[in-house]
């Protein structure tokens, strides 16, 4: 798990703070988080130290641990012994692109931001069908929005979320 983002999030948070009392404050606050980078790397480890006790506590004879890798925190999880593990069912294929509808015409810029394990998944998955990332995403997101088959639409309301739904699922742990 990289923690860097993290990190960084909380130097833009508080240069932000800081710009609001000028050019000084900003560079305090510059100075203070290049100080304050280790203490806020133990403080995460911490924190990710305890929530895998408490999922110990629960999973029991399972595990959870963290690990260092390098700089950045690794888990590890034991299932309890006995207990066959749960396949991960395989991701639907993406159509492809359908056409602009006449009228629809040239492109608009996005920033996105990813997890970094989702942006390496998203890269690879890109890379498997030897496209870039960028039109992998724009297959994605068509394909997001893309209206249904009429045999495979959900009716609308509260009851509509009963059914399979492609791109979801729910993953964890359970007795």
């Amino acid at each position: 798990m990289e923690i860097t983002p993290y990190i960084e999030s909380i130097r833009r948070d508080l240069a932000v703070a800081a710009e609001v009392a000028g050019a000084d404050a900003r560079a305090a606050a510059e100075r203070l988080t290049a100080a304050l980078d280790a203490a806020v790397r133990l403080a995460l480890m911490e924190a990710l130290s305890t929530a895998a006790e408490e999922i110990t506590r629960d999973l029991a004879p399972g595990s959870v641990e963290v690990r260092l890798r390098g700089r950045n925190p690794e888990f590890v999880v034991t299932p309890p012994p006995g207990e066959p593990e749960i396949p991960t069912p395989p991701e639907p294929p993406i159509p492809p692109v359908p056409p602009m509808p006449e009228g629809e015409q040239g492109t608009a810029r996005v920033t996105l931001r990813l997890p970094e394990p989702l942006k390496a998944r998203a890269e690879e998955a890109a890379a498997r069908e030897g496209i870039s990332v960028n039109t992998w995403l724009v297959r994605a997101v068509s394909a997001a929005l893309a209206e249904p088959p009429p045999e495979r639409r959900a009716p609308r309301g509260p009851s509509s979320r009963v059914g399979p739904h492609i791109g979801q699922r729910l993953t964890g742990w359970a007795r």
